[in-house]
């Protein structure tokens, strides 16, 4: 199998006579960004290996259907990030207990770290006041850093709607911030 095909290539050539050799061969390519990306909304390493598994079933179950409106990779991106979000929101109605206390902070000056803590909890407090929509496209342009095409091309938008809706949403939470702060 050539390396050098594209991803949508290798779907077209491969996936019909070698599915095995055609999904180890994205998996390859796309597991430690899949990772990342369910890392930064998980922040827990064990979790984020378990959904970066389940995505990957997902996906293998799905390749037939991937329709290339959009690119391979923003097709994956948006299962994952859509799958990861879904999980946080029924752990959310669950009762569990999170990790989230446990960094190690004592590192840090007790200070920076409480200004530092105080901070994401005003820019999370400002996050959640956004529609799913806002908080999506911010994810995705800063957290996956997927290029303004790649989102137009996912929502099939202008790329002027992108960046209005994307200017919108960041002024938003920026004029949330600066009013808790100042409170």
């Amino acid at each position: 199998m050539q390396v050098s095909l594209t991803d949508e290539e290798m779907i077209r050539k491969y996936l019909p006579t070698q599915p095995d050799h055609c999904f180890e061969a994205l998996y390859n390519r796309y597991v430690k960004k899949v990772y990342r990306r369910c890392l930064s909304m998980t922040n827990d390493s064990l979790q984020a290996e378990d959904f970066t598994h389940d995505i990957f079933l997902k996906v293998f179950n799905k390749l037939d259907a991937f329709q290339q409106r959009s690119s391979f990779s923003t097709w994956l991106y948006s299962i994952a990030y859509n799958y990861c979000a879904d999980q946080i929101k029924l752990a959310k109605r669950l009762p569990t207990t999170g990790l989230e206390g446990s960094m190690d902070w004592h590192k840090v000056e007790p200070m920076e770290a409480q200004l530092h803590e105080e901070t994401l909890q005003v820019v999370r407090q400002a996050m959640e006041t956004l529609s799913s929509d806002e908080r999506k496209l911010l994810r995705l342009k800063y957290e996956d850093n997927m290029s303004i095409e790649e989102i137009a091309q996912l929502y099939d938008l202008k790329l002027s709607a992108v960046k209005m809706r994307l200017k919108r949403s960041r002024e938003k939470v920026q004029r949330l911030c600066a009013q808790q702060f100042q409170s």
